[in-house]
This record gives C-alpha cells, sequence and structure tokens, in this order.
C-alpha cells in the first residue's frame, strides 16, 4: 500500500507540478533584469551628461554650437565656403543672387494641363475670366 501511496504521490506531482510555466516565468524575468541593467546603464550615461552640461559655460557653448545664439553685445558672423581661389561664387552664396530660370526650362512637368490663349471678352466678362484662371491653381 505504501509503494502504491509513493507511486501515486510521485505521477500526481510530476502531471500537476507546473514546471514548464516556472521556466518560462524564470526566462521571462531574467530578460526583464537584463533590460532593468541596460536602463540603468543608460540612466547613469544619461546623468553624466547632463551633469557635464549642467554649467554655464557648457550652456552658451551649446547655444553657439547649436543654435547660432549670440551674447548680448555681439554679432554672429557667418562665413560661407568658397571656391578653390578664395572667392565666393554667387552659386554657393545666397540662392537669391542666381539667376532666374523661364518656366519652360524649370523641368517641371505639366500632365493635365494645357496653355490657352485668353479670348477678348467685354469688360464685366473680361474681369471675371481673369479672375477665374488667376484661381484655376486651387482645382
Amino acid at each position: 500500500m505504501f509503494p502504491l501511496g509513493v507511486l501515486t504521490a510521485v505521477i500526481m506531482l510530476v502531471g500537476w507540478f507546473p514546471a514548464s510555466a516556472l521556466w518560462h516565468q524564470q526566462t521571462q524575468i531574467n530578460a526583464t533584469a537584463a533590460q532593468i541593467k541596460a536602463l540603468q546603464r543608460q540612466e547613469s550615461t544619461l546623468t553624466s551628461q547632463a551633469k557635464s552640461v549642467d554649467t554655464k559655460a557648457a550652456a552658451t557653448d551649446l547655444a553657439r554650437e547649436q543654435y547660432q545664439l549670440v551674447s548680448p553685445g555681439e554679432s554672429l558672423i557667418q562665413v560661407l565656403p568658397g571656391d578653390s581661389a578664395g572667392q565666393v561664387s554667387p552659386s554657393s552664396a545666397d540662392p537669391g543672387l542666381q539667376p532666374l530660370v523661364s518656366p519652360s526650362n524649370a523641368g517641371v512637368s505639366s500632365v493635365g494641363s494645357t496653355l490657352s490663349t485668353p479670348a477678348t471678352h467685354t469688360s464685366a466678362n473680361a474681369y471675371i475670366s481673369r479672375l477665374v484662371r488667376t484661381l484655376e491653381f486651387w482645382r
């Protein structure tokens, strides 16, 4: 009777013991612990970076480098890149100095639009037709 009871207890223990669930939960716990350690390392790195930028000199340097800000009474001068002779070419400096491009050479494809010559109308109809042609871009 005793061996039969021990055998039944072993079968029940093996059958109902959640070994696979415990193993799965332990792998999840290990993965979460690894993520926590990685986040703690990132936090320490970011904290050291924040401490290094916390000074007034570092904030001033950051404002000058990234935002082109200057202190009161100073002026900002930007040096544009030039060509090999040291001269600034109009194409590399200000885009406003470049020559205008004609609409036919602009490279814009007009797939569905047709150009029409304006027809002569009476003065009231001419105003309305000019207004409609002006607002055609709303279509």
